[in-house]
């Protein structure tokens, strides 16, 4: 098959929602894979970002593979609200982000905030290799730590701004969820328990200990969750301190103070 545009566009028509955009992406990525092995993957229902091993966040553009969830313009969301609760950008703050995947919010965060320094943690030593990769040059330090354990506050110490993009797919859900998300992106990244909200459990416990006096912590929510987890985090002696939408006008991260 030629490598051009218009190959490639043809060849993913009634395969693709895309095709144009698709092609276009594959001839602006160098051609990392041959446009014969892009159009198998793709016609597959492997996503773009996973073939090419890139995908574009917020203001950079970020290595992903198979062991880190594919950044989403969703998510461009946590970026946006901290940007309005921490507007002036030459503070050092300590920014730490609970489940770093791919490190794309940590590191545009500190793209953002020249003077900051922040920590990424990830049950996944996969995951934080390309986080590691994604943040060099940056002053972010990566460890591994599970969320869960009853010890994973221990060495962190506080923070201004905690972030977090949690699992919160009921398991239920995620056999349902459209293919290149359930069987491209890793199940950790998606599986919040039978209600979606066992990871905000756990991140509500240790949320106090990891915020300085004046710090405030941000989660990414599923659709129709907010109340739930507004409770969860209220249980916990966190006050709420504000919400914001998405681009389809969803509620999609949430805000909490120490009490």
């Amino acid at each position: 098959m030629p490598g051009n545009l218009d190959a490639i566009t043809a060849a993913l028509r009634g395969f693709s929602d895309t095709p144009s955009l698709d092609a276009r992406l594959h001839a602006q990525s160098g051609a990392p894979v041959s446009a014969e092995e892009f159009v198998r993957r793709r016609k597959a229902g492997e996503p773009v970002s996973k073939i090419l091993g890139r995908r574009g966040f917020w203001k950079g553009d970020f290595i992903v593979t198979p062991d880190v969830l594919d950044p989403r313009p969703d998510s461009e969301t946590l970026i946006e609200s901290v940007l309005k609760c921490f507007p002036d950008k030459s503070r050092p703050y300590r920014i730490l982000d609970i489940g770093t995947g791919s490190g794309c919010l940590l590191a545009s965060l500190l793209g953002e905030y020249p003077n900051a320094a922040g920590v990424g943690v990830d049950i996944s030593e996969k995951a934080l290799a390309v986080a590691r990769k994604n943040a060099h040059g940056l002053p972010a330090a990566f460890m591994r730590k599970d969320f869960a354990a009853p010890d994973f506050a221990r060495g962190l110490g506080a923070f201004d701004i905690v972030v977090s993009n949690p699992p919160y797919i009921p398991t239920a859900e995620i056999a349902h969820l459209e293919p290149a998300v359930r069987e491209y992106d890793p199940r950790a990244a998606l599986d919040g328990g039978a209600d979606g909200l066992e990871a905000y459990r756990h991140l509500a416990r240790e949320c106090p200990g990891l915020l300085n006096p004046d710090g405030v912590a941000f989660f990414e929510i599923g659709r129709g969750q907010g109340a739930d987890v507004r409770a969860i985090f209220a249980a916990c002696g966190l006050d709420f301190a504000g919400a914001e939408n998405d681009l389809s006008g969803i509620e999609r991260v949430l805000m909490f103070r120490r009490r």
